[in-house]
């Protein structure tokens, strides 16, 4: 698939082959920092090199390097050829199914995404965020999958001025619904607590005592702290989740250790610990201003355990680290009363059969009001104070 070479396009079948330096140098920085972890070259390589996300996981590397006639780069698609929906959130099974039964081959497909992970982040890497550079990368990749017979090509949680770029392109609009939490500049807990009605802050209150009834402890651990017996410790978390949820963890062990050597200072690990033995434990990912709450795992099942770590503690750590945002993963409409707020996601696609396209275009034009009249409904019940007074 390197044919696009001629668009100026060059594809890449490992983020291996790309220079850090260029591929980091492409992303929205701070500090020299991707403000994205998700985004960074070494999140990819960690997932690649660790057989995570390869063409035998169904996810070949096909990452678009724009370049101009002296070769210099201008933008970047991490993109992948998929031979199968899993690990995308954005589920589109049924356009599968539909194109199989009407004779089509729907797979494979081009995903333009972070692998496994259901974060907005843009994925139309330019400096600056050029809408023209973002332009001739859809061009690219659009002519990248006509030439090569691919269906479709999807990029999943892009931010709105990428959503609306795309759609005055000419590609389809997708929306869903995830919950985050907003910093309104609070100081404590309690701070945040103040702004819930009394029967969310009696129920929050009593959900924490009771995590952590039986002595247990919660420690956060980042930085040095990420030891390989601390890593082997949350693997056996996350491959108890893994197996209940979808039947086989996407990530292997190795994943963690790599990453863990290239950006540990962006890892946040909090373990509930039985004295000294820790019994559940959630991963997340340090952004620059905001806290991405990724996996959960527990060896023993203990009451609202999983809302203290994934959900309070989180929150703890963003009010003591002035981050502005916590998101908590896909879906969940129970992180509404933990006050998590519904915020709309965004997706768009392009379909190559006009028959498969005008289907989908249709369902979906039906979807994004279903999922503006559940943004309304579910901002009803926010456990927000609604005109009564303050907490004293």
């Amino acid at each position: 698939m390197t044919d696009a070479q001629a668009l100026g396009a060059i594809i890449h079948a490992s983020a291996a082959e790309i220079p850090a330096a260029l591929w980091d140098g492409l992303l929205p920085s701070t500090n020299g920092k991707p403000d994205n972890p998700f985004l960074a070259h070494a999140f990819f390589d960690a997932l690649e090199k660790s057989g995570s996300a390869t063409r035998r996981t169904g996810w070949q590397p096909q990452h678009l390097v724009l370049r101009d006639a002296a070769g210099t780069p201008l933008g970047l698609m991490p993109l992948y050829l998929k031979s199968h929906s899993q690990g995308e959130y954005v589920f589109d099974y049924g356009w599968a199914d539909a194109f199989a039964r009407a004779g089509g081959e729907y797979y494979p497909k081009l995903q333009c995404s972070v692998p496994f992970t259901p974060v907005t982040a843009p994925k139309l890497l330019v400096p600056g965020g050029d809408p023209i550079l973002k332009q001739a990368l859809l061009s690219a990749v659009e002519t990248l999958a006509e030439r090569n017979s691919v269906s479709s090509v999807h990029a999943t949680f892009v931010p709105e001025a990428e959503a609306t770029l795309g759609y005055d392109t000419g590609w389809l609009l997708r929306t869903d619904t995830q919950f985050h939490w907003h910093n309104e500049g609070f100081a404590t807990f309690d701070d945040f607590l103040g702004t819930l009605s009394s029967r969310h802050r009696k129920v929050t209150k009593r959900e924490r005592r009771d995590a952590l009834a039986d002595g247990l402890t919660v420690r956060w651990l980042t930085g040095a702290d990420l030891t390989e017996s601390v890593w082997d410790v949350f693997f056996e978390f996350y491959q108890d989740t893994g197996s209940r949820k979808w039947g086989r963890p996407y990530l292997t062990r190795s994943f963690f250790s790599l990453l863990s050597a290239a950006m540990a200072d962006r890892i946040l690990l909090m373990f509930a610990y039985d004295g000294e033995t820790p019994i559940a434990g959630t991963l997340s990912l340090i952004g620059n201003d905001t806290l991405y709450g990724r996996y959960w795992g527990s060896t023993r099942e203990v009451p609202f355990l999983h809302f203290e770590l994934c959900y309070y503690q989180a929150i703890d750590y963003a009010v003591a680290h002035g981050l502005k945002t916590v998101e908590a993963g896909a879906q969940g409409e129970h992180k509404l009363a933990r006050g998590y707020a519904p915020a709309i996601t965004r997706s768009i696609h392009w379909i190559g059969h006009p028959g498969l396209r005008a289907a989908v275009a249709d369902f979906l034009e039906r979807e994004r009001l279903s999922v503006l009249e559940q943004q309304r409904v579910l901002n009803e019940y926010t456990p927000f104070r609604k005109g009564e007074p303050p907490s004293s």
